[in-house]
């Protein structure tokens, strides 16, 4: 089973592509919504981020905002907060790899935002970053209801550049031609990734 990592900065349409690559037959596991499900009412960290941060839990859910003014520029307290949530999203990772070998798929993706920020690209086989020009991404970003250049500029600085990940990725994913372009790539790179899959048997 070849493991993928899909990343890309925001408003380069990562979602849009992981959805494609679900289309074509490949599960996909969405980073940022297992931390969401581990947050939300129910959720396996928030008993134990209450614990550990009392008065981050709101209305039954962990506040993220709330979680971020406590843990952020502490490094214990951040080490602490990965030393709870990391298990418990590799718990659910490792949950939907026996899932997905159960069901036969031969390649399955993992959506992760930060993957080359958090060393990630390691733990996968083949890496696709989706990508589109600059003066794209700023027009779509800013098109986002509450979002500002200066808070852009913000979330950019923190995130690799995205000519460093193009350089990093295996195969690159240009969504700047639309949707139709952007789903004849991604049938190209499965079709790729099913040639390599069964070189390798």
């Amino acid at each position: 089973m070849i493991v993928v990592g899909l990343t890309g900065s925001i408003g380069m349409g990562k979602s849009a592509t992981a959805a494609m690559f679900r289309e074509e037959g490949c599960p996909v596991l969405d980073a940022d919504a297992g931390v969401h499900a581990l947050y939300a009412p129910g959720g396996a960290a928030v008993a134990p981020l209450e614990a550990a941060f009392p008065g981050v839990v709101k209305n039954g859910a962990v506040d993220r905002a709330t979680l971020s003014e406590r843990v952020i520029g502490d490094h214990a307290a951040m080490d602490r907060l990965n030393g709870i949530v990391h298990p418990l999203l590799r718990a659910s990772r490792n949950a939907f790899f026996e899932r997905a070998r159960a069901e036969g798929a031969k390649i399955v993706v993992l959506d992760v935002p930060l993957l080359f920020e958090t060393g990630g690209e390691r733990n996968v086989d083949a890496v696709v970053v989706v990508s589109a020009p600059a003066d794209v991404q700023r027009e779509r970003v800013l098109a986002r209801e509450g979002m500002s250049a200066v808070k852009l500029d913000g979330i950019l600085a923190r995130q690799t550049p995205d000519a460093d990940k193009r350089a990093r990725a295996d195969f690159v994913v240009d969504t700047s031609r639309g949707f139709d372009s952007a789903r004849a790539q991604v049938k190209d790179i499965v079709a790729a990734l099913q040639a390599r899959a069964e070189a390798a048997q």
